[in-house]
């Protein structure tokens, strides 16, 4: 046979040819287009090859495979925008036709008259898990297609599995009856090739004649009760905004009722349905796209060599300091954790001690796992433990002053060239720097809470941060597996100045009279995944208090709207509602098992509105409106330079709308000169907060998008 690039193929004394996947020069396999040439090329080899008797499919990776690679997701939306330009009337076909040719692929391999089974080792996701649901038998070690999976499976799993995105180890896969064996992975392939020997056959079972599918169909008491139930269920979990998940459940329900090729199609036409929607193209460009892109160092400076961490100190080990020295250690770095005594860092070190506790009882972690993460977290009250350290991280409490105090102490002993991280959520970076010694050493550092699952860091240039700087942040976010974000220096900097207009609408919105339920839900029909109340509650309401406060210290009484102050106030000192921490907040907090909920004193702040009287559509429209106009402001200042990072920033950071692909792409989707209308009528309504800026205005004008004007792709050209 053919010697190919990405495979690899040994046939044995039986007659079974072991094909092998392994890409050179890549960690995970993925799906590409020469991929799909080469499979084609196997399955027609291996049927031409009279001494094949079958075929077992495995990986030479750790992994089994992570399904299509991302360039050749992004090259369907280039190839149909291309199309749209030169041939409109025929793109969609195009495109129709694009799609099916992983289908038909898999389809060949089904068909082909010889047995082949798929020997999955660890990941198997997307195409790669179509491929071995259309191979005659699967074996897994551990562990959509919509046709496949509701024909081996009953539907009611096989929504949930696909509409979720649902992860299954392999004895769930065996239950579900997607597998037919679960072995360890050194008997993966010999448990293949056995099965092929005990004459397995090469025939789907849906193209067996008289096949039913679990459950017994739709026309079934049981699928009468799914059905009805099934979108109103969707409906509540996703409020009707991810399309995808919608045309999953028609491919299962329309498919099911088809010959098995037929449904394909029907699956085939629904997928370039989903290809040509603005929410596809925006969630697959941020979220996997650019949030890999970022991952992967594209704001990193060029000439900077690779940092090697041998020691990274944390000053502060409260809450947030002890979880920075827990992320930091779970990369295997040493890491010095200081605080003002030896009690208080000890305390810090308990957290983390906490923290590996937890992993362990959920299998995260081993004990000796555990045991070696938390050897390398050293607790100490002396900061002469930083002088061999690479990068100090300072997470106290903020407050300009005690920094002051913390960033002195630390370069009296910081060695030459090593960096100083600020953690700052909201304390401008520049102005924290005037007190360092060296500056061009200096940057921020912003964590989100939780640290051990926000995968979003900040990283804040100061006005004279130098390269080093930069590229040691980086290094060190990529390190601890977070997602960066680069941003110029300002209040608050990209993150927060978005979620503190977020919950600022919410307070416009309870002065106004709006139902706080009603706030609530609106936000959740709107994409978020957390309404702005709950939202302050969990970032304390005595913490927004102080931030108001700071805020006209610095900038004035006309910097912060007097009815928010009011508001705030009234919580926090005529009500002692602090948010989650003290049980009371915008929602009290009984003891578990009981659920929190909204406090009833809620509705006797304001004079309330009847629920029949507030659109909801205007309500959604605000929220989403409110952040993209604070992002786009953060562009036109110069703050966020690259409109990748506004977008993951948004998702990653705050939950910003997922299915819109974030704060610039919402507007990029409607198109700016829509945006800037609706931002001119709420306007009109509701006040020049939501005026659209000068930046937009003209953008508007000349037709312009962000993604355009701001290309990231053009400037990393120019750069190299």
């Amino acid at each position: 046979m053919s010697t190919y690039t990405n495979f690899t193929i040994e046939t044995d004394a039986d007659g079974i040819a072991l094909v092998t996947w392994d890409m050179p020069e890549k960690s995970m396999n993925v799906f590409t287009s020469e991929v799909m040439d080469e499979l084609n090329a196997i399955v027609d080899a291996t049927v031409a090859d009279s001494a094949v008797k079958g075929v077992v499919f495995t990986s030479g990776k750790s992994t089994f495979s992570g399904g299509a690679d991302l360039s050749m997701i992004k090259s369907m939306f280039s190839f149909y925008n291309d199309e749209k330009t030169k041939n409109p009337d025929q793109a969609a076909a195009k495109l129709f036709e694009l799609v099916g040719r992983m289908t038909g692929l898999f389809r060949k391999i089904e068909t082909n008259g010889k047995p082949w089974v798929s020997a999955i080792n660890g990941t198997c996701m997307g195409g790669a898990f179509e491929l071995s649901l259309a191979c005659h038998g699967r074996v897994a070690s551990s562990a959509k297609n919509t046709q496949r999976v509701p024909r081996l499976t009953d539907a009611q799993s096989a929504l949930q599995m696909m509409t979720t995105g649902q992860s299954l180890t392999g004895a769930r896969a065996k239950a579900m009856g997607l597998v037919h064996q679960v072995v360890e992975p050194d008997q993966l392939v010999a448990t293949a090739k056995q099965m092929i020997k005990d004459g397995l056959k090469p025939v789907a079972p849906w193209d067996e004649k008289g096949f039913k599918a679990p459950g017994g169909g739709i026309w079934t008491p049981a699928a009468a009760q799914l059905w009805p139930a099934a979108p109103a269920i969707l409906r509540r979990e996703s409020a009707g905004n991810y399309p995808a998940a919608l045309a999953i459940l028609k491919c299962v329900y329309e498919g099911l009722q088809l010959p098995f090729d037929t449904a394909l199609k029907v699956e085939q036409r629904y997928f370039t349905e989903i290809l040509r929607s603005k929410e596809a193209f925006g969630m697959i460009r941020s979220l996997f796209v650019s949030m890999q892109e970022l991952g992967k160092g594209a704001r990193r400076p060029a000439g900077q060599p690779k940092t090697e961490f041998k020691k990274i100190g944390v000053v502060g080990a409260g809450f947030m300091g002890a979880a920075v020295a827990y992320v930091t250690a779970a990369a295997g770095i040493p890491v010095v954790l200081v605080d003002r005594d030896q009690e208080a860092a000890d305390k810090g070190k308990g957290h983390c001690e906490e923290s590996v506790k937890a992993a362990i009882g959920k299998g995260r972690l081993t004990q000796d796992e555990g045991k070696a993460l938390l050897d390398l977290v050293t607790p100490t009250a002396n900061y002469a433990a930083l002088s061999d350290a690479d990068l100090v991280i300072e997470a106290v409490f903020e407050d300009r002053d005690v920094k002051k105090a913390v960033i002195e102490a630390v370069e009296a002993v910081l060695p030459e060239g090593a960096i100083f991280a600020s953690n700052t959520s909201t304390l401008p970076i520049t102005g924290l720097a005037k007190n360092s010694k060296r500056p061009t050493d200096f940057i921020g550092i912003h964590f989100f809470s939780p640290v051990e699952k926000m995968m979003l860091t900040e990283v804040i240039l100061g006005k004279e941060t130098g390269d080093k700087a930069l590229a040691v942040a980086l290094d060190y976010v990529a390190k601890i597996k977070k997602t960066p974000i680069v941003v110029n220096d300002t209040r608050g900097f990209f993150v927060n100045r978005c979620v503190l207009r977020y919950m600022a609408e919410s307070y416009d919105m309870l002065i106004e009279g709006v139902p706080p339920a009603m706030i609530e839900n609106a936000a959740k029909f709107a994409g978020m995944p957390v309404g702005p109340l709950a939202l302050n509650d969990e970032v304390a309401i005595d913490l927004s208090y102080k931030i108001l406060k700071a805020t006209v210290a610095d900038l004035g009484e006309k910097a912060v709207d007097p009815r928010h102050m009011e508001l705030v106030k009234t919580l926090v000192e005529g009500e002692g509602r602090f948010g989650r921490k003290n049980a009371k907040g915008f929602y009290d907090y009984p003891p578990k098992p009981a659920k929190k909920s909204l406090w009833p004193g809620l509705k006797n702040l304001y004079p309330q509105q009847k629920p029949e009287d507030v659109d909801m559509e205007v309500l959604k429209q605000r929220f989403l409106v409110t952040v993209a106009l604070e992002a786009a402001r953060t562009v036109e200042e110069g703050i966020v330079t690259d409109p990748r990072e506004a977008d993951v920033g948004s998702i990653l950071g705050f939950g910003f709308a997922p299915y819109t692909g974030g704060a610039l792409s919402y507007i990029d989707g409607m198109g700016v000169k829509t945006f800037v209308a609706l931002a001119e009528k709420l306007s009109e309504s509701y006040g020049p907060r939501f005026k659209p800026t000068p930046l937009l205005k003209d953008m508007a004008a000349k037709g312009e998008t962000f993604y355009g004007r701001f290309d990231p792709y053009a400037s990393a050209a120019k750069a190299a």
